[in-house]
């Protein structure tokens, strides 16, 4: 049945609509002005919206759906969405270049998790759509977050392991070096649903001469050619930054140590790898992130993940299913970016972190 669309002064009334708008233009009037504290007034901000939007839709539900009977359900909007999905990003900014973001990263996490938390755990928002989504199938939503994670970590993990290598061995070998560059870079080139079908036929032919592998759940369709496009599209990135961060170290360091008497595996473990592991490390980011974008799309090779779930709900024109599946890969791969940035930062050199 069609619905009926509120807007947010209708939806939360008037006095609400403004504060938030008020607090939105806040943001804005602080990033342009030069106040000595600005990024933490910012910061406050942000946190303050973030929390105040599961109580604002609280409001919503016990105000306009109190009599609209059990099987109603409220679909939140493409600009709400969008908007929570720039506050998110714009509170990850502010925390990244704080000085003091030590102390509050953990603190703003508790306090913004803590809200949501506390109003879905009362079950104060079970009348939106996409918590009823996921209460209709929430083994499934299980299984798509444990196949989504075992393809997008194993694939990384393996293109690091291969990356590396590869990495290691054209250190000193220009035309290797140029060869597997070159290589990955053409895999980077093709795209992705282009990848998964072609390697469905190979592996099909592989399975028919080698029966054994079908014991190992390897077919032409499911988790093994979504596997093996994966590490294909990671390595170029793992290779790519392994390299410029082996190379990177400066030669004075390296002569350094070696006057000390280190010899070649010595000044590699002990000096280049150790200065080198925060470029490393984005190269690891970087990777993690595309990984878990791309295994989206491996569902439809049948290889699970939240995938299944956007393209249930493309199929049936159900954007909150679509949602059940595209938000948790929005948020994993924010948490890797947010993981893998502070492990950059924290092992950069003193004097050496990001600024603006």
């Amino acid at each position: 049945m069609p619905g009926t669309g509120h807007g947010p002064v209708d939806g939360i009334g008037i006095g609400l609509a403004l504060a938030i708008s008020l607090g939105l233009a806040g943001v804005a009037l602080l990033a342009l002005l030069p106040v000595a504290p600005r990024d933490a007034f910012i910061t406050v901000l942000l946190t303050a919206l973030l929390v105040s939007v599961p109580f604002l839709l609280d409001h919503f539900i016990t105000r306009k759906m109190a009599d609209a009977g059990p099987y109603a359900r409220a679909g939140i909007g493409g600009g709400l969405w969008c908007l929570l999905f720039l506050l998110v990003l714009m509170l990850g900014e502010s925390l990244k270049y704080a000085r003091w973001r030590r102390l509050w990263q953990p603190l703003i996490l508790v306090i913004t998790l803590g809200a949501w938390g506390l109003v879905v755990s009362q079950g104060r928002l079970d009348a939106l759509a996409l918590v009823r989504e996921f209460q209709a199938r929430p083994g499934p939503f299980m299984e798509a977050l444990s196949a989504h994670l075992l393809l997008a970590i194993g694939s990384v993990l393996v293109s690091l392991l291969i990356g590396f290598l590869l990495a290691v061995s054209g250190l000193h070998r220009p035309r290797w070096r140029s060869l597997v560059l070159n290589t990955v870079s053409f895999l980077q080139t093709i795209p992705s649903l282009a990848l998964f079908g072609l390697l469905i036929a190979p592996l099909s032919l592989l399975v028919d001469a080698v029966p054994a592998l079908k014991a190992f759940g390897i077919s032409g369709i499911g988790w093994a050619p979504a596997f093996l496009a994966l590490v294909a599209y990671s390595l170029l990135p793992m290779v790519r930054n392994t390299h410029v961060a082996l190379t990177g170290v400066a030669s004075d360091v390296l002569d350094a140590a070696q006057a000390m008497g280190m010899n070649g595996w010595q000044r590699f473990v002990q000096v280049r790898l150790p200065l080198a592991m925060p470029v490393v490390l984005e190269g690891i980011r970087i990777t993690t992130i595309q990984a878990i974008g791309l295994t989206a799309v491996a569902a439809l090779v049948g290889a699970g993940g939240f995938g299944t779930f956007i393209f249930q709900g493309l199929g049936q024109a159900a954007m909150d299913l679509v949602m059940l599946g595209a938000l948790p890969t929005i948020a994993l791969a924010l948490i890797a970016d947010t993981v893998f940035g502070g492990l950059t930062r924290w092992l950069a050199p003193p004097g050496q972190e990001p600024t603006r």
